[in-house]
C-alpha cells in the first residue's frame, strides 16, 4: 500500500499516457483532452522528482494541447479533417536547429540554476519534445521519429529517477510510435 501511495501520480499519469498514445495512434482528437489532464498532473510529478525541464515542458504541452485541439477541431468543422502530411524539409532543418539551441539553453539553465543531476538528458528530451508536440499539432508524419528518440531516452531517464511506471510507459511508447508511424503513413496515402 505504501508503494502505491508513493507512486500514485506516476501510476495515474501512466494510465492517462497510455490512453493518450492509443488515441494519438488512431489520430483521435480526444487525445488532446486526455493529454491536458495528464500534463496537469505531470507538472506536480516532475517537480517532485527534480525533473525541472520536464516540469516546465508540461506548461508548454498544456498550451500546445489547446492549440492542437483547436487546430484539429477547426478542420473538422470545415468537414475536412486536417490532413496527415510530410513536414517540409526546410522547415524540418529549421526546427532541428532550433531544438539544438533550445537544448543548449535549457542545459545551461538547469546546470547553473537548479540542483538537477540529469541536466543533459532532461534538456535533450525537453528540446526534442518542443519540436515533437508542434509537429503533432500540425499532423506531420515525421513527428513519430521525434517521439521514438524522446521515448527511448526518457525511458532510461525515468527508471534512473525512480518513476518506474512512466519509464515502462515510455518503453511501450517506443513500440507504439513505430506502429503509429506506419499507421499514419497508410492513412496519409489513403488520403
Amino acid at each position: 500500500m505504501d508503494f502505491i501511495s508513493h507512486h500514485w501520480l506516476d501510476i495515474t499519469t501512466t494510465a492517462l499516457g497510455l490512453a493518450y498514445i492509443l488515441l494519438e495512434y488512431k489520430a483521435s482528437i480526444w487525445m488532446w483532452v486526455v493529454g491536458f489532464v495528464m500534463q496537469s498532473l505531470g507538472i506536480v510529478l516532475y517537480y517532485q522528482k527534480g525533473l525541472y525541464a520536464d516540469c516546465g515542458m508540461e506548461f508548454y504541452y498544456l498550451a500546445m494541447t489547446v492549440y492542437g485541439f483547436v487546430a484539429w477541431m477547426r478542420h473538422k468543422q470545415k468537414a475536412s479533417d486536417l490532413p496527415i502530411r510530410h513536414m517540409p524539409k526546410k522547415q524540418a532543418a529549421i526546427w532541428l536547429g532550433l531544438a539544438a539551441l533550445i537544448w543548449l539553453a535549457i542545459y545551461f539553465l538547469l546546470s547553473r540554476f537548479t540542483n538537477s543531476n540529469v541536466p543533459v538528458l532532461d534538456a535533450f528530451t525537453t528540446a526534442l519534445s518542443i519540436v515533437g508536440i508542434w509537429a503533432l499539432a500540425r499532423k506531420y508524419l515525421e513527428q513519430w521519429f521525434v517521439w521514438i528518440v524522446v521515448d527511448v531516452v526518457t525511458c532510461g531517464l525515468y527508471f534512473y529517477k525512480d518513476i518506474p511506471f512512466k519509464a515502462s510507459l515510455y518503453g511501450i511508447y517506443v513500440v507504439i510510435a513505430v506502429f503509429g508511424y506506419f499507421k499514419w503513413k497508410r492513412m496519409m496515402e489513403e488520403g
